[in-house]
């Protein structure tokens, strides 16, 4: 996937994948993008259902107008939901009847640990498990240090916060801290394989690494609300 517009002259980022499945059944490719122009960004979404074809639409409405937004792989009490970080700070939430639409957010989680205290985010889609819903962040703490940690969300009301991990998931090693963007570790995406927690992320914007841990071990690390 390339840019194509004007709105993406200068660049398309972190691209958070997610295989949504309707109330019918029917499967779709969704991911959120930033496009950039080298002055401003505009939201976008790709739709595809072969990894052949793609549609490139912009999401619209007064929550979409900042970076960060990972849609959830299924409907939730009928509604479209969406992880975001509309001020640059907290991780919100969205709820909508539409998918490319959204109006209002609600702050879920502020920083709260040292290593996250300058800013929060999510890192992709949040996973769905049989006793909540997984949703990886991002953490951004002194000398400008991204960290990866861990939210869990009821699974019938994503809005209230379940569980979390009180320590970073994964921080820069100092074999990760040199590079374009230096102390950073990030991710768009995770999925679940034989029981375990399968991270890819990015190191410095130099490399790329993957990391693991078993779901089980993950869940019973966190902190119960």
């Amino acid at each position: 996937i390339f840019p194509v517009s004007e709105n993406e002259s200068m660049g398309i980022e972190d691209a958070r994948f997610v295989r949504f499945v309707d109330d019918d059944g029917d499967a779709t490719y969704y991911a959120t993008y930033t496009a950039y122009n080298g002055r401003t960004i505009l939201p976008q979404m790709i739709q595809t259902k072969d990894f052949v074809t793609f549609k490139i639409l912009t999401l619209n409405g007064k929550a979409v107008q900042n970076k960060g937004m990972a849609l959830f792989p299924r409907r939730v009490n009928g509604k479209f939901v969406m992880a975001s970080r509309q001020d640059g700070e907290n991780n919100h939430i969205m709820f909508s009847d539409h998918m490319h639409f959204w109006q209002e957010s609600r702050i879920i989680r502020e920083p709260s640990g040292p290593w996250e205290f300058v800013q929060v985010g999510n890192c992709g889609a949040p996973i769905e498990t049989e006793e909540g819903w997984i949703l990886l962040t991002h953490g951004v703490g002194p000398m400008r240090q991204y960290s990866i940690g861990a939210l869990l969300l009821d699974l019938d009301d994503p809005a209230k916060i379940a569980g979390w991990l009180p320590e970073p998931l994964i921080t820069p090693n100092e074999e990760e801290r040199n590079g374009y963007v230096p102390n950073v570790v990030y991710t768009c995406g995770s999925i679940i394989h034989n029981g375990d927690l399968i991270i890819p992320y990015g190191m410095s914007d130099t490399r790329s690494g993957f990391a693991s841990i078993p779901v089980r071990e993950l869940l019973d690390s966190m902190k119960k609300a």
